[in-house]
């Protein structure tokens, strides 16, 4: 691709060129048909934004606080395993971008740099994800993570991310055609190991066939609410888990709607534009997570790489903002935009009004 990306889409040609063929299916593959996966993208792009004219936007704030903490906009580095693989620095690269960016990272169970290290990369808020799936022996998952948030509030991290929708790995038709082989996990040194090797195809399917326990259950926001949780990431597993399963913007209004405002929701799925992030706000998010992007950003460029994607998508939501009409993300409200279904429904409408005689 000739010139520099001119915006996050561009990265994932930039990725493809610079991964090896096993290691861009993984970043970039999703469950089975992959339905889900192109779902999670085009969904958002059938949301239209109303915009507001004759507003004065001369000053746009897109600061906000998630989790009392204040960040410089609505975005959130999202978990994401295995950052080596896309380049030899890691989440320690993907950790010093979100930083400059002033934006919270979410440090995936799953990483290849350790918290330690992740932590002493440069100072910022941070988030730990734990797989609450994680280990057939429930209480060999007990003592692992139970050292594993130690370690993470040891280390600065502020919150934790419980990842619950992992009984069983989603079907990654790529991996398991390129035989797909990880790294061993760096937080798990010394603890277990993480190497697993299968004749079947990938050897993530074979981990997880002998570490997740498809036994524990959880059930829905109301519960999560009522369990003490202090907010809820609306999200799909970036569409590697369940084919077939909505679109996250699809149902992130449901689940606002649901917990009647208790804790804030987080939307996570399909993000690749500032007006994407706009149409998730209006739709009650309070704020949304980037994975694939980043990663993408990562491989081609390091840590400029995930500056410049952060970046670009800060850019388009000001952008999208100042156009639309919004000069604090508080001004984004459910106004602003129009779902398909509400559009539908206004053609139905419309093709009952007659003129009276």
């Amino acid at each position: 691709m000739a010139g520099e990306p001119v915006n996050v889409n561009e990265f994932q040609e930039l990725a493809r060129q610079a991964l090896p063929k096993m290691y861009y299916d993984y970043y970039t593959g999703g469950a089975e048909d992959q339905h889900t996966l192109k779902e999670n993208v085009e969904a958002l792009c059938r949301i239209i934004i109303r915009p507001r004219i004759l507003v004065d936007v001369s000053g746009i704030d897109m600061s906000t606080t998630i989790l009392g903490h204040k960040t410089s906009a609505p975005i959130m580095v999202a978990p994401t395993a295995m950052h080596k693989l896309a380049h030899p620095e890691g989440e320690v690269a993907t950790a010093r971008g979100a930083a400059a960016c002033d934006v919270i990272m979410g440090l995936s169970y799953m990483s290849t740099c350790t918290v330690e290290e992740v932590a002493s990369s440069r100072n910022a808020v941070r988030f730990f994800q734990i797989y609450i799936n994680f280990f057939l022996t429930i209480m060999i998952s007990m003592d692992i993570t139970a050292l594993m948030v130690h370690r993470a509030e040891k280390n600065g991290f502020r919150a934790i991310i419980l990842t619950a929708d992992t009984p069983r790995l989603g079907r990654r038709e790529a991996d398991i055609k390129n035989k797909m082989v990880a790294p061993q996990l760096k937080n798990f040194e010394d603890l277990i190991s993480t190497e697993y090797v299968s004749d079947k195809g990938s050897n993530i399917e074979a981990f997880a066939a002998g570490t997740f326990d498809a036994s524990f259950c959880w059930k829905h926001a109301i519960k999560a609410i009522e369990a003490g949780f202090a907010g809820i990431i609306v999200s799909n597993h970036g569409a590697r888990q369940l084919d077939y399963a909505p679109a996250t913007i699809s149902v992130l209004e449901e689940v606002v709607l649901a917990v009647q405002g208790k804790v804030p929701v987080f939307f996570d799925g399909g993000v690749r534009r500032g007006t994407d992030i706009f149409k998730a706000l209006a739709l009650g998010a309070k704020a949304v997570l980037i994975g694939r992007s980043v990663v993408y950003g990562l491989a081609a460029k390091g840590e400029h790489g995930v500056k410049q994607v952060i970046q670009m998508l800060k850019n388009e939501l000001e952008l999208t903002m100042a156009l639309s009409g919004c000069c604090t993300v508080d001004d984004i409200t459910r106004s602003r935009v129009k779902t398909e279904k509400e559009m539908e429904c206004s053609i139905v409408e419309c093709s009952f009004i007659h003129p009276v005689e």
